[in-house]
């Protein structure tokens, strides 16, 4: 066939796959003209029509709207601009739906009350900034007012969600739920206890840099011990804890007696807090880095160790 030959509406829809009601449809708004007319009323088209209709139904699977189709097919708007606007718009909604998915699964998953629900409806939408403004209103409630600066700069950074442009259903799940700790005002008091140990180490050791932490130290010497299976009330384990005792009383310049050591567990207790872990945990997830080393059975096995010594 050349390109002088006309089809009818039958037979464009047999070439094209779509039914004579759509093609109507399309032609009465204009969007696939008839080129002529039969003798007796019917509408006839020319071969452009099938290239111009399989456009069309490309342009519909993808979602367009019909009067942004019809100027792009007419040439009115260019298409690689309609597709970009068309694939934002795309990727906006995606990320809706994610939202609302993770939180339609967080709910079967908790078994959520109403009130849970809503919360939860209301902080996994925040904007970035809505976002950085929670945060920053929960680190100035840890941290405000202390004199650790130096120190506290880089645990703030550290501390700080990131939730990426397009993140995955479960670091939404993991934001929703940092988010509730971080308005929490039991959780808020346990971070600042945490963070005024800190600072008071660091005052008391005159010192305006960052020294190596209590908690490192800890780790360091007594995570072997724990490996090794030795009993944390045993004499095999009084020089381990001698070793990391000797460091407090060096980082607080007291002597490494029985109330430091008390001072010590006490402090240990509170760094290994369940609700302190968990966040950990939450903000590897929602920053997309490594899951946290669970120090608890290090923190566990030295608060023994040092209760066991301290017993009058």
């Amino acid at each position: 066939m050349n390109g002088d030959t006309l089809y009818s509406i039958g037979e464009l829809a047999r070439r094209t796959g779509l039914t004579v009601k759509t093609i109507r449809f399309y032609s009465d708004r204009g969007i696939v003209a008839p080129t002529d007319r039969s003798p007796a009323g019917y509408r006839l088209y020319s071969i452009d029509a099938v290239a111009r209709l399989d456009l069309v139904r490309t342009l519909r699977e993808l979602g367009l709207d019909l009067p942004t189709i019809r100027k792009v097919v007419d040439r009115e708007l260019s298409l690689p601009e309609v597709a970009a606007a068309h694939a934002e718009a795309l990727t906006v909604q995606i990320r809706v739906l994610r939202l609302r998915r993770a939180v339609l699964t967080t709910v079967a998953e908790r078994g959520s009350t109403p009130e849970e629900t809503e919360r939860m409806h209301q902080l996994a939408p925040l904007s970035k900034d809505e976002r950085s403004r929670l945060t920053g209103d929960f680190l100035d409630a840890v941290f405000g007012g202390l004199d650790a600066a130096p120190t506290f700069a880089g645990v703030m950074r550290s501390m700080t969600p990131e939730l990426s442009r397009n993140p995955k259903t479960e670091q939404v799940q993991a934001w929703v739920e940092l988010a509730e700790m971080s308005l929490d005002p039991g959780f808020r008091a346990v971070v600042r206890r945490m963070a005024e140990d800190q600072a008071a180490e660091q005052a008391r050791s005159g010192v305006t840099v960052p020294r190596r932490d209590i908690t490192a130290a800890v780790r360091d010497q007594a995570g072997p011990a724990v490996t090794a299976g030795i009993d944390p009330a045993s004499p095999q384990a009084d020089p381990i804890v001698a070793q990391f005792t000797a460091h407090y009383a060096h980082l607080l310049g007291r002597p490494d007696d029985v109330e430091l050591r008390r001072r010590l567990a006490t402090r240990l207790e509170r760094v290994n807090e369940p609700r302190w872990r968990r966040y950990l945990q939450l903000l590897a997830v929602v920053n997309g880095w490594p899951a946290p080393e669970s120090l608890a059975p290090v923190f566990d096995w030295s608060v023994q160790a040092l209760r066991a010594r301290t017993r009058r």
